[in-house]
């Protein structure tokens, strides 16, 4: 879809032309990294469930919790760092050859429709894959359905991309769009999704990167309806983060504010 056309169809959604909250929203939670130390415990939980088994999508890393060097808070921001490290000693290590960490959500809040903005400054260097996305918070992947609001990779680091996976997709590479942002590394930018009954939009400083509407799609395709969690998580390598340079660690992905607005 060409820029302008997908420009005016967030207009008509209620997805803000520029960097702002849409009209007639309010802010529902959010977190603001103001203390430092570790993440709020109230807020976010550390996931490391496939750390023994392996990450999905071939990825390389292990994700730990509690580990400050992986994931802090400092200065304002949340710094989530991947290290060339090798935990053998943790109980569920998994022959992983870096670290990192995967902060989610689930089981502390979830919502149904809104406006998310996460202010994120992205990490490169070759095998960095960093990511800020949602999952369905009742029904499994990938029934629940799955909201890419921002995937990156360091092999490729001038884009940004936004994909949206449900169980209609699955086998294909998702339903989703891209952006060239050439400071996508070196400053700060607002990756938003305006969720509506309607529509999915995804954009970076109010630049539309992708419209999926829910007009004619079955439940397979639009599993929409129901809570989402949110998810920060810096992979390293596998399918998409792709061949890794060894010499770019530590590298860190940081992140200003998480927002999540709703219809008052």
């Amino acid at each position: 879809m060409k820029a302008h056309h997908c420009a005016v169809l967030l207009l008509i959604l209620g997805a803000p032309a520029k960097a702002e909250v849409p009209a007639g929203y309010m802010l529902v939670w959010s977190d603001e990294f103001d203390q430092d130390g570790p993440p709020d415990p109230t807020k976010w939980v550390a996931d490391t469930h496939a750390n023994k088994s392996g990450w999905y999508n071939r990825e390389e890393q292990y994700h730990s919790a509690g580990k400050l060097q992986n994931a802090t808070v400092r200065n304002g921001r949340l710094v989530i760092t991947a290290l060339r490290e090798a935990l053998t000693s943790e109980p569920d290590y998994g022959g992983q050859r870096y670290t990192s960490a995967r902060l989610i959500t689930k089981g502390l809040a979830a919502w149904t429709y809104g406006y998310f903005e996460v202010r994120a400054k992205l990490p490169c260097g070759a095998g960095t894959w960093p990511a800020i996305w949602t999952l369905g918070a009742t029904r499994g992947h990938p029934d629940g359905g799955e909201i890419d609001i921002m995937e990156h990779v360091g092999n490729d680091p001038r884009v940004v991309h936004a994909t949206i996976h449900n169980r209609a997709t699955v086998g294909t590479h998702g339903d989703g769009g891209s952006l060239k942002l050439p400071t996508a590394c070196t400053n700060f930018h607002d990756y938003q999704l305006t969720w509506t009954p309607q529509a999915l939009a995804v954009a970076v400083d109010g630049k539309p990167i992708h419209l999926y509407a829910k007009a004619g799609k079955s439940t397979a395709g639009w599993p929409f309806d129901a809570p989402q969690y949110l998810l920060l998580n810096l992979a390293i390598g596998g399918q998409m983060g792709g061949h890794v340079d060894d010499t770019i660690f530590p590298v860190a992905f940081e992140i200003d504010h998480v927002r999540v607005y709703q219809r008052r």
